[in-house]
């Protein structure tokens, strides 16, 4: 009896794991997908887009909205540019990081701090067509008619703190990112949605060094 329930239990909790999320399918030809998301990203130097970001906390019961622009250069550079309610910037130009408030700005080192070190891999990954190659991440990939849902979440305890889940929706038109959705441990998220994309136009190296 024990053993029935062992296996019950077991194919139970595969199909709640495997159980896609509404409206979407899991991708049958997935080696076609990485294959296909990794030709144009290929195509991609630089984007130039704005972004809502929508933060959503436990303890709050409003949602806290930000606007701004955001940026990405080949190789390894990332600029989000804070418009409104407040203005922050936050630039990462190979392993230097770059932050800048109303007050001050402040330099720190990607690779003495794995949580940014790591933040910029996914970021980087997501617009280079390797977020299927991260090995920090378990990944799925599901579909519809519109997009792509790639679902990575981590392996190591240090991530597994911070993050529990992130979603990254691709567009199935240009394969560029729509939409992150990073869920932390406690449940709260964080969605980062893109629009007004531009493609290798409008960026240079003066964009990711803090002024």
């Amino acid at each position: 009896m024990r053993k029935i329930l062992l296996v019950l239990f077991v194919g139970f909790s595969f199909l709640a794991i495997c159980q896609p999320p509404a409206g979407y399918s899991v991708v049958k030809d997935l080696e076609g997908f990485k294959k296909r998301f990794a030709i144009a990203s290929k195509l991609i130097k630089s984007i130039k887009c704005n972004f809502t970001q929508e933060k959503n906390l436990s303890i709050l019961s409003e949602t806290i909205k930000s606007k701004g622009v955001f940026m990405f250069m080949k190789q390894n550079k990332t600029r989000m540019e804070y418009i409104s309610p407040f203005k922050y910037l936050i630039i990462i130009n190979g392993e230097k990081v770059f932050i800048k408030d109303e007050q001050k700005t402040s330099t720190y080192s990607s690779k003495n701090n794995k949580m940014f070190e790591n933040i910029n891999k996914i970021m980087l990954d997501c617009v280079q067509g390797t977020a299927l190659e991260n090995k920090n991440f378990t990944s799925i990939v599901y579909e519809n008619d519109k997009q792509y849902l790639l679902e990575l979440s981590p392996k190591l305890k240090e991530f597994k703190d911070y993050f529990k889940k992130i979603n990254v929706y691709i567009d199935k038109k240009d394969y560029s990112v729509n939409k992150l959705d990073m869920i932390d441990s406690s449940g709260d998220n964080t969605v980062i949605t893109f629009s007004n994309k531009q493609f290798n136009n409008g960026v240079s190296d003066a964009n990711f060094i803090a002024k």
